[in-house]
């Protein structure tokens, strides 16, 4: 575990690295999570057992600092990856971004194309959608009673790292995922990197929009699995980011695969 300041009060961003081959792979967890505790089995498969491994987490969250003066918005933590590649003397990544950090990684490419060379979104966040878990509170009042409630509704995967998080994080990280996100669609689109998507078979909604059929963003499905499909199989999960990963991404894998397009 290393960690280097990203942030306002000298916030540290904590970090796992391991030493491989080619570009480095830079893991961004979604709301909640940590990274290595969800990326730690898929890591170990062929393919990604020797790649140079970069796995943050973001501030507020796992083993990363909670600076009280932080923002939380996707933007903002796009800024603290940004630094941490900075610091590291990163450039060209394959930056792989899950649910939250899919949103995450999208703005990272918009803002800092020099650090991203390939762009692999896993469910990503990409649209406003309602926050019924934290709109309804203030951040005092979802601190002092609205967390735990978040807690206990989160199931047990998902509670042992979400326990890990600052509350403040979790309340500002996720009201910016609500009505004040920016729609990320067009900006996904917009990218020159190559691009592509892993989902869940049970829970994805990616592999039949036309729009990245039409843009030839490759859509690669993990059967039998819904949103944590990292968790859920783990080995299913490294094939399909694998693909995702590799050089031509034309073919996607999994049950979809005859629903989406060529590559970019």
């Amino acid at each position: 575990m290393k960690h280097v300041e990203v942030g306002p009060d000298g916030a540290r961003l904590g970090y796992v690295e391991l030493a491989g081959q080619g570009p480095a792979i830079v893991y961004v967890h979604g709301l909640g999570a940590c990274g290595a505790p969800y990326l730690a089995a898929s890591v170990r498969e062929p393919g990604l057992a020797d790649r140079h491994l970069l796995v943050p987490d973001l501030l507020g969250f796992g083993v990363s600092d909670r600076p009280a003066s932080f923002g939380y918005t996707l933007a903002d933590h796009a800024g603290t990856i940004a630094r941490l590649l900075d610091a590291l003397g990163v450039r060209g990544a394959h930056v792989v971004g899950h649910s939250m950090g899919g949103g995450v990684a999208v703005l990272l490419a918009q803002q800092r194309p020099d650090l991203v060379a390939r762009l692999v979104l896993v469910e990503p966040s990409l649209r406003p959608s309602p926050r019924p878990l934290v709109e309804p509170y203030s951040e005092a009042e979802y601190v002092r009673t609205g967390f735990a409630l978040r807690l206990a509704d989160a199931g047990p995967q998902w509670a042992a790292t979400m326990r890990l998080a600052d509350p403040v994080a979790m309340y500002r990280s996720e009201l910016a995922l609500g009505a004040a996100m920016p729609v990320l669609d067009e900006v996904l689109l917009g990218l020159a990197m190559p691009r592509a998507i892993v989902e869940g078979e049970l829970s994805g909604w990616l592999a039949d929009d036309p729009r990245l059929r039409a843009a030839g963003v490759p859509v690669h499905v993990v059967p039998g699995t819904t949103h944590v499909m990292m968790l859920e199989d783990p080995p299913a999960f490294a094939r399909a980011l694998r693909a995702a990963l590799a050089a031509d991404a034309a073919q996607p894998v999994g049950v979809a695969a005859t629903s989406t397009a060529a590559s970019s």
